[in-house]
């Protein structure tokens, strides 16, 4: 009976999690390096950046690096309570002795990092709460960016919702998280997400399957009869870092 009560219990707050609002305001930053310097930005994060960077009120959620990192890239994403903690954040960290020391003792071979890029998102509607969740193994993920038509992101939104989160479970993908981008001058947003494979071999498995349902394509189909929704999908795949918070 215990047990059964439990069970139950946990299937109410995974669906509570799911349909609790994430309002955290989040940045995912793409560092690339230098030739040969990816792995001292990687020992950097490990041993000192992660923490100081909590230090300052600053929320780890995880880190990766593509499978093929042709660019020497480093993928991660943090979050804060709002866009003024985000900037008081970053100023007290660039300002920290700690971290200034850290990074002139890092770079005393040469500069590490060649250029950044910052992409500031919210939460979908359709993401579950976005929290640390490790497994005994270390899976491998897709970061997905869609670029709709112009006025096509509610409708694409719509039929996550409706339809292929539920497809993407019953292909044994797992959810992790959703965000739309922050866009300068009222731009559309893009929907930007990561799922997770057992391993590359199943995640080929899972986008073949899922592809090819039949109930999928019918409900792909449907939500597009008035005209195509997503404009071009961008995909790269991640794997975890030792040290990220989601693997």
């Amino acid at each position: 009976m215990i047990k059964k009560l439990l069970a139950v219990l946990g299937i109410v707050l995974a669906a509570n999690a799911v349909m609790a609002k994430d309002t955290r305001y989040f940045e995912m930053r793409i560092y690339y390096c230098h030739p040969g310097k990816l792995e001292a930005l990687i020992e950097r994060f490990a041993n000192h950046t992660t923490r100081i960077f909590e230090k300052h009120g600053m929320e780890n959620i995880g880190y990766w690096v593509p499978a093929d990192n042709k660019e020497n890239a480093l993928y991660y994403v943090l979050a804060y309570p709002d866009k003024a903690a985000r900037d008081a954040a970053w100023k007290a960290f660039g300002d920290d002795p700690e971290w200034q020391k850290v990074r002139t003792a890092s770079e005393k071979n040469g500069k590490i990092i060649e250029k950044i890029t910052s992409i500031f998102m919210d939460a979908a509607t359709i993401s579950p709460v976005i929290q640390p969740l490790q497994t005994r193994s270390d899976r491998n993920f897709d970061l997905r960016t869609y670029y709709c038509h112009p006025g096509q992101l509610n409708k694409l939104i719509s039929r996550f919702q409706n339809h292929t989160l539920a497809f993407f479970s019953k292909h044994g993908m797992t959810n992790i998280a959703y965000w739309t981008t922050i866009e300068p001058d009222n731009a559309q947003s893009r929907l930007v997400y990561l799922v997770a494979h057992a391993t590359p071999e199943k995640g080929l498995e899972s986008w073949d399957t899922f592809r090819k349902d039949p109930d999928w394509i019918k409900a792909r189909d449907l939500s597009e009869k008035d005209g195509p929704i997503v404009e071009k999908v961008e995909t790269i795949a991640l794997k975890p870092l030792s040290f990220s918070k989601i693997k």
